[in-house]
């Protein structure tokens, strides 16, 4: 705990000088220099956006940047269910095989050509190459093919019931982009969304522009969740990446009127926003984020089911949470794999959770592991405090019990690009990574990456369970809530017997922002550009 106090004292000092008036060192910010100066722009710190495209990232970031250049078929509203995007209209065969959809007019790309139904084709195959509901989809699909350049058609075959829930997974790109293989990253930025991307004034580590995209057509349905009417009240949206990684600078800057958007505030530092009469906190994510940290199941020690229930023992997560947020009344621990609040939520198979943890227990699994002083390798994002923190007092829990932890800093970026590697910690890999979800999405069984078991072709940490599997793909064809709750139970005691990561906890995590920034979309995990619109100071 020593390292954490250390933290905490270093943001009070912080603190103080805020709450004080005390002025702190902003960097110059000329981000608009080559705007037009009677152009409404709005500036936002979201986090580290260093990866474009949301096929082969799957961060928050890289699919808020996809949801602002991109467009979808469907578009998932604040209750989770899908609703025509990019489509205007859609049939299903009798026998339920057989999908007919027919993309609506207007919808064009930042390139100035008309977005076809090839278009579409090639997003979905190369989508479904890796993306776990994409897979499920490839499993069943029969046949794509184009009946005009406006329409396509999907041959399954068998019924499946969540086919328009798939389909609003996959960001549609231009057929030539889409070519590329799910492992090479699209570079372009060029969709047919609401924004487009001001490839002159991007300045990586920096910042990146959006535009109003002026030939976008929205839909006549009010904005709700991420469907209905996408219509940008703004003219630019300026994304900083600089001020992601300091976050006492970058609230000083909120304070200062240099930026109108924070997205995660330091928690110790939310009484000095509330204290401020120009800013105002606010929930856009009423369920909340649930946090793990997420075993590499391929590689020692945790290629062994002991070590990894371990690890569900060795956790203590009122620590965990204190640590990272302070704040009480903000989180909660959480022992379904379900979430605190959805309607799969359960308590099968959860009777390992205890109170402050049981590091005997843990260090007698190790032990039965045959665990032999292995490096445990965990990823610690210094531009992200709650994972920094967190990631710190783990390594200390580790190193209680005996288990050689080591800690490996870098920023949010340089976390996302080697968690994708899969070799031994000795040839560059990593053992553990902490990271947290949208508590909404652990109710989307065939969506939700995260929760996927089928070995290397799934999410970071490659854990594999045939038996799960059959339960998530026999998900797809259920009708009734009842029938997913029992589906739900068998799934939860395989998850846990099997511990693909391990909840640190529960936290609802409110924005801040300039009372002159009003509109603001609320849905889990990403912030739409699209709505928002900035009064004048």
């Amino acid at each position: 705990m020593k390292i954490v106090e250390q933290q905490i004292s270093r943001r009070d000092v912080i603190k103080a000088a805020l709450a004080t008036g005390a002025a702190l060192s902003i960097p110059s910010i000329s981000w608009a220099q080559n705007l037009p100066a009677e152009a409404q722009t709005v500036r936002m710190v979201i986090g580290d956006l260093s990866a474009f495209d949301p096929v082969v990232a799957t961060s928050d970031p890289t699919r808020m940047h996809a949801y602002a250049i991109y467009d979808t078929l469907f578009g998932f509203d604040s209750k989770f269910e899908p609703h025509p995007q990019m489509v205007g209209k859609w049939s299903i065969s009798d026998d339920k095989k057989t999908y007919t959809f027919q993309l609506r007019d207007g919808l064009g790309w930042h390139d100035g050509t008309p977005v076809t139904a090839a278009d579409c084709m090639a997003s979905i195959r190369r989508w479904g190459q890796v993306a776990a509901a994409g897979q499920l989809l490839v499993s069943r699909l029969h046949n794509i093919s184009k009946k005009d350049d406006k329409t396509f058609i999907i041959e399954l075959k068998e019924p499946l019931g969540a086919l328009l829930t798939i389909l609003a997974g996959p960001f549609m790109m231009r057929e030539t982009d889409a070519g590329l293989p799910p492992t090479e990253q699209v570079t372009a930025n060029i969709g047919s969304g609401p924004f487009t991307f001001n490839h002159a004034l991007a300045k990586p580590g920096a910042s990146f522009t959006y535009d109003r995209n002026e030939k976008y057509v929205p839909r006549n349905e009010p904005a709700d969740g991420l469907a209905g009417g996408k219509i940008v009240k703004v003219d630019h949206v300026i994304w900083d990446n600089g001020l992601a990684a300091n976050q006492q600078t970058a609230l000083a800057a909120l304070q200062a009127g240099e930026v109108d958007f924070l997205f995660a505030p330091p928690f110790d530092l939310l009484p000095v926003i509330e204290s401020d009469p120009n800013l105002e906190l606010e929930v856009l994510d009423k369920t909340g984020t649930d946090n793990f940290l997420r075993m590499n199941c391929l590689q020692k020690p945790f290629d062994n089911v002991k070590a990894r229930q371990a690890m569900l023992h060795l956790i203590d997560q009122e620590a965990m949470l204190s640590a990272a947020y302070g704040d009480s009344k903000y989180v909660k621990p959480v022992t379904s794999m379900f979430g605190n609040e959805t309607s799969l939520t359960n308590d099968e198979n959860t009777q390992w959770y205890k109170k402050g943890g049981d590091p005997e227990k843990a260090k007698q699994l190790f032990k039965e592991a045959g665990y032999a002083g292995e490096r445990v390798v965990i990823l610690q994002p210094t531009d992200w405090a709650e994972s920094n923190n967190m990631s710190q007092l783990l390594a200390a829990m580790l190193r209680n019990i005996g288990i050689n932890a080591e800690l490996a800093p870098s920023d949010w970026g340089g976390l996302v690009a080697r968690r994708n590697e899969k070799v031994s910690v000795e040839e560059g890999g990593w053992s553990i990574f902490i990271s947290g979800e949208a508590e909404a999405n652990f109710n989307q069984v065939i969506t939700n990456p995260i929760l996927q078991m089928n070995g290397v072709k799934g999410w970071y940490g490659w854990p594999q369970s045939d038996d799960f599997e059959l339960l998530r793909t026999k998900w797809a064809d259920l009708e009734t809530l009842d029938e997913r709750k029992q589906v739900a139970l068998k799934m939860q005691r395989i998850w846990w017997d099997y511990v693909p990561q391990v909840p640190l906890g529960q936290v609802v995590q409110p924005i801040a922002r300039r009372k002159t920034l009003t509109g603001i979309v609320s849905f889990p995990s990403y912030v739409p550009f699209w709505n928002m619109q900035k009064a004048s100071n």
